[in-house]
């Protein structure tokens, strides 16, 4: 029960003041409630996607995924709808933590329990969401893909921003003087990602976060015989192809020019099918 003092003015009382206490009950938030998440993914497939960067249909599959495979429940007064769009709100539009419980009409300490409990749910159902790549076979007619037998995909690292305390900025901060963190990506041929890795500083190297990401117990594991495409900001070794260096390479540097020597015309194959990788990040910043 939430109770508020109101002070009449001195016009009604010269001589004294009066406080009358008027009570407010938390059950009169429930048609707020529930009129703005029937706002936000059932009056229109467009809202839906504007408020949670989803379809109604994908909202409903998420939703159904995290309660059977999740293991995400509804609680005496939160359903599972509610708490899935609370996070996805979030994320959506890098939304602070006050808007959310504004919108939802719910306090900080539910919207940031619920956070938790759905993001939980959803590393869970890490098996499902991410994809299990599939090496080049032999029999292969994509022209993209055709060159590299036993090929599972590409990889690469993107700089994410972030807000870090002054005192750790300079630690954070990339070569091209951002603030941010180092996120090593790895997808498969079909632009489905199938490792991430955040949490390195932005002057982390790419080959530095490489090794780490391989050397640690549930890092990027490579089976013998297969191998990743990465660029010359990785080491040539078991498991990672990179392009001859000194020699042309990326994709603008192929518009009006052929190879001339075997080395260039790997290079220009090996950035073709490498590029997976530069879009899947493209894909997912857009969002």
């Amino acid at each position: 029960m939430i109770c508020a003092f109101f002070v009449l003015s001195e016009s009604e009382l010269p001589t004294k003041v009066v406080y009358i206490r008027k009570c407010y009950s938390l059950v009169s938030r429930v048609s707020g409630q529930i009129k703005y998440l029937r706002k936000v993914i059932e009056i229109s497939n467009e809202d839906c996607i504007n408020h949670l960067r989803m379809s109604r249909g994908a909202f409903s599959r998420l939703c159904y995924l995290l309660e059977t495979s999740g293991g995400l429940q509804s609680t005496r007064n939160c359903t599972i709808a509610e708490q899935v769009a609370m996070f996805l709100s979030i994320p959506a539009h890098h939304t602070k933590k006050h808007i959310v419980k504004s919108n939802h009409i719910r306090s900080g300490h539910t919207v940031s329990k619920h956070f938790h409990r759905v993001l939980n749910s959803i590393i869970r159902l890490h098996s499902i969401l991410l994809s299990q790549p599939r090496p080049i076979d032999e029999n292969c007619t994509n022209e993209r893909w055709k060159h590299f037998k036993g090929c599972l995909g590409a990889l690469d690292g993107t700089y994410i921003d972030v807000h870090v305390p002054i005192t750790e900025k300079g630690r954070y901060r990339n070569r091209k003087g951002q603030v941010s963190v180092n996120v090593l990506g790895v997808c498969d041929k079909n632009m489905r990602f199938v490792y991430v890795l955040t949490g390195w500083e932005g002057s982390a190297t790419d080959s530095r976060v490489l090794q780490y990401t391989i050397n640690r117990v549930n890092g990027l594991k490579v089976p013998i015989g297969n191998y990743y495409l990465c660029d010359n900001g990785y080491p040539n070794c078991d498991g990672f192809l990179t392009p001859y260096k000194g020699v042309r390479y990326h994709l603008n540097e192929w518009t009006s020019r052929h190879p001339q020597t075997h080395q260039e015309y790997f290079n220009m194959k090996h950035t073709r099918a490498r590029n997976v990788i530069e879009r899947s990040f493209g894909l997912l910043k857009m969002r």
